[in-house]
């Protein structure tokens, strides 16, 4: 389980003195306990794989958002702090698809719900979401969606 090799991989970050990798580990173990203490399991119960993507894409994704803020206040210190720790995060989340990939399947989905009017672009949108969860960035999604109308 991707929730147990993560707790171990806090050994190995201690021996190997890596501050920034353990800084992150850590973050990661807190997370998935308040994950845990959220979902009314018990402290000694252990998350999901599935479980364990959404909370490590929730925690990329609160790291994008940090170098966004961190760059509009000239803060590069911090910002390559984040950027590191989201090299961490990202090696334990599956591969995203690219914005080709997106396309395609996109224009397929118009198609077979028969999509013409752009006010139908939201029922489009849910459509790829409901498809492409945890395959495809949503903002991703959203600028394919656009580009079609």
């Amino acid at each position: 389980m991707l929730h147990e090799q993560i707790k171990n991989k806090i050994k190995e970050a201690m021996m190997a003195k890596d501050a920034v990798l353990l800084k992150t580990l850590r973050g990661m173990v807190a997370a998935f306990m308040n994950e845990v203490m959220a979902k009314g399991k018990k402290p000694n119960e252990m998350l999901t794989d599935e479980e364990v993507i959404v909370v490590i894409t929730r925690l990329a994704k609160q790291r994008k958002d940090s170098i966004e803020q961190f760059k509009k206040g000239n803060r590069e210190d911090l910002v390559k702090e984040e950027e590191a720790e989201l090299a961490i995060l990202e090696t334990y989340l599956p591969k995203l698809m690219d914005k080709a990939e997106v396309e395609k399947l996109a224009i397929i989905k118009k198609e077979e719900l028969g999509i013409t009017d752009p006010t139908k672009k939201g029922m489009l949108m849910s459509a790829l979401m409901k498809d492409l969860k945890g395959k495809a960035d949503g903002s991703v999604v959203k600028e394919v969606v656009d580009a079609l109308f």
